[in-house]
């Protein structure tokens, strides 16, 4: 029997079709596995693009350009009026310079890390949206959810393996990317309450470019090859696409029903880091890794529970 809430739309409670799967979940499911592979290979270019000595503020330089150009031509203030009118104009550049460090550092961090090292300390980063919703949001959890946290965050220390020798450098810079990227999502909640998800699109890139271009002229080296032109802009592509389909994905499925497909992401980069660059996966990544999905999982599930009882 198919679980409950995959009722068709417009099918009445007795219709014996009423179980079955709904296509827009599907497509949503679909969506958001493109959205993870998009993001894979958004890291692997950038990746691809440290080993060929381009400067990682350089690549998000790229990132933010190409991404703000592309989503000006959807967004602006002449297709969409009032795109631009911000309630919480303070909240939106926070937002921005948030996404901002949580690129750059992930940048930086995968001139020495896996791709899968980065991403399995990325994976944490819900975690500490929980752990922080309490004294930022007023969200404060049980202590099952502390619980489920602290295991995740024992996954991470599994990945980093504190004591066991020196700390990378790369590491700081990983969890750098990780706590920047928990607190983009609370201010992207905050600011759901007052600005239209149009406006915050619009913002979203504008901040960290205003940043960047200053110090284009000390970072900026001309491209030598066109394959180096084709990775920088590929890195905005691929990021610009992956928040579309992200965007696509969740008008068509519940976020609950979305948020496991975000950890197939792994499995992306583990190929991609094999098949690029040679990359075979410790077993405490991989054993960290797990103990941070599973821990992950659990809070979605409870998640679940809770909103049919609420």
């Amino acid at each position: 029997m198919a679980r409950e809430g995959q009722r068709t739309e417009g099918a009445a409670p007795g219709d014996p079709g009423a179980l079955r799967a709904d296509p827009r979940r599907l497509a949503g499911i679909a969506l958001m596995c493109g959205t993870v592979a998009f993001f894979a290979c958004l890291d692997a270019s950038a990746k691809a693009l440290a080993g060929l000595g381009v400067d990682p503020l350089l690549t998000t330089f790229m990132r933010y350009a190409v991404s703000v150009a592309l989503i000006s031509m959807v967004l602006n203030p002449v297709t969409t009026p009032h795109v631009a009118c911000t309630r919480r104009p303070l909240l939106q550049i926070v937002r921005s310079l948030l996404l901002f460090g949580s690129t750059a550092f992930n940048f930086v961090a995968l001139r020495h890390l896996q791709l899968a090292e980065t991403l399995s300390i990325q994976f944490a980063a819900p975690l500490a949206v929980a752990l922080l919703a309490g004294p930022l949001l007023g969200e404060w959890s049980s202590r099952e959810r502390l619980g489920a946290i602290a295991a995740g965050f024992g996954g991470v220390l599994v990945i980093v393996r504190p004591g066991l020798g020196e700390v990378q450098p790369a590491v700081l810079y990983s969890l750098g990317n990780m706590l920047c990227y928990a607190l983009y999502i609370i201010t992207t909640r905050k600011l759901a309450a007052y600005d239209s998800t149009a406006t915050t699109m619009f913002y979203s890139g504008l901040s960290g470019l205003a940043l960047m271009s200053p110090l284009l002229p000390w970072i900026w080296t001309s491209p030598g090859t066109p394959l180096v032109w084709a990775l920088l802009v590929a890195v905005g592509l691929f990021g610009t696409l992956g928040h579309w389909l992200l965007v696509l994905a969740h008008a068509r499925a519940p976020a609950s029903v979305l948020a496991p497909f975000i950890y197939t992401q792994l499995l992306w980069s583990v190929l991609l880091g094999h098949l690029l660059f040679g990359d075979v996966p410790q077993g405490t990544t991989l054993a960290g890794a797990a103990i941070v999905v599973a821990s992950g999982l659990y809070l979605l599930a409870r998640e679940r529970r809770a909103r049919p009882a609420a």
